[in-house]
């Protein structure tokens, strides 16, 4: 086994250096920008699930990856480049992929083609080469004082688009024909819905990574998809589950010093494996109880 590996490990739970590296700025604001994620991803997770947009999730955040790496070729912000390329990914599968039937192939394709330019500009890329893999597997540096700030404008603009939106965006989702029926702008809200879920995921591949940011974005709101009773239920455990999730995978990153995605992904597939036996367990009751109350 590799000994940088061994070595890492050996240090996971070294809390003496996690406690003094708890003193750092970068660390801290590595925290709030985790906790803020955890938020956003708590709220929009639920809705990704209920609408079945995982795949369009992992086609946004690998396009906002090319987003990132023209802004990281041109010397400007790498958060406000994932965010503008996250959002033109949104508009496009919004409005190529009207149908469903379609709808996936159209992702595909316009994903193939942005991770091709991504590759074409990371390679022209003549700066630090741990600059660029952190794009792909997000950085615990990565979001700084003005990164911070991005971040927090981004979440109020998303959350509050989300309490604008929300009721008739669950109508729309949950039965659309019904919805489209009773005058609800269904296509105008998916299109709206995909901008704040490719805003989300822009801001989440410089922790997270462009390629795991789907760890957030899904498996917590997947977990309390198992558990929750109601709507607002999941949408409070997806917020408390990708909490724990963001800001637990930073604290236990920092001795070891790995990339924080290791950890954010671990424990985000440990709470919905948990959840899942909870649900089934929660299942397999009541259909005991149903099968033997004839006989009561």
């Amino acid at each position: 086994m590799s000994s940088k590996f061994t070595d890492a490990m050996g240090r996971l739970f070294d809390f003496r250096t996690t406690a003094e590296l708890l003193q750092y700025d970068f660390v801290q604001q590595a925290l709030v920008a985790g906790a803020i994620l955890g938020l956003l991803a708590g709220i929009i997770g639920p809705l990704i699930i209920s609408r079945q947009m995982a795949f369009s999730v992992h086609g946004t955040s690998e396009l906002s990856l090319t987003g990132a790496a023209a802004a990281l070729l041109l010397g400007v912000s790498v958060g406000v480049g994932a965010v503008v390329g996250a959002v033109v990914a949104a508009v496009l599968f919004g409005i190529l992929g009207t149908r469903a039937r379609e709808r996936d192939s159209v992702i595909g394709v316009v994903m193939a083609f942005g991770l091709g330019l991504a590759v074409l500009l990371l390679w022209a890329y003549d700066g630090r080469t741990g600059a660029a893999f952190s794009l792909l597997t997000g950085q615990i540096v990565a979001p700084g004082g003005t990164g911070i700030t991005l971040l927090a404008s981004c979440a109020v603009a998303v959350i509050g688009t989300m309490v604008f939106i929300y009721r008739p965006l669950l109508f729309a989702s949950t039965d659309p024909e019904v919805a489209a029926a009773r005058g609800v702008p269904v296509r105008a809200l998916s299109i709206v819905f995909a901008i704040l879920v490719g805003i989300t995921a822009a801001l989440g591949v410089q922790i997270v990574g462009a390629l795991l940011v789907m760890a957030l974005l899904i498996t917590p709101a997947a977990a309390a998809s198992r558990v929750a009773s109601g709507p607002l239920a999941a949408t409070v455990l997806a917020v408390i589950f990708a909490e724990i999730a963001a800001v637990g995978g930073i604290l236990l990153a920092l001795a070891p010093g790995v990339p924080v995605s290791s950890f954010i992904t671990a424990i985000a597939f440990v709470i919905y494996l948990v959840c899942r036996v909870i649900g089934s367990s929660r299942r397999r009751r009541g259909l005991g109880r149903t099968v033997s109350s004839p006989a009561h």
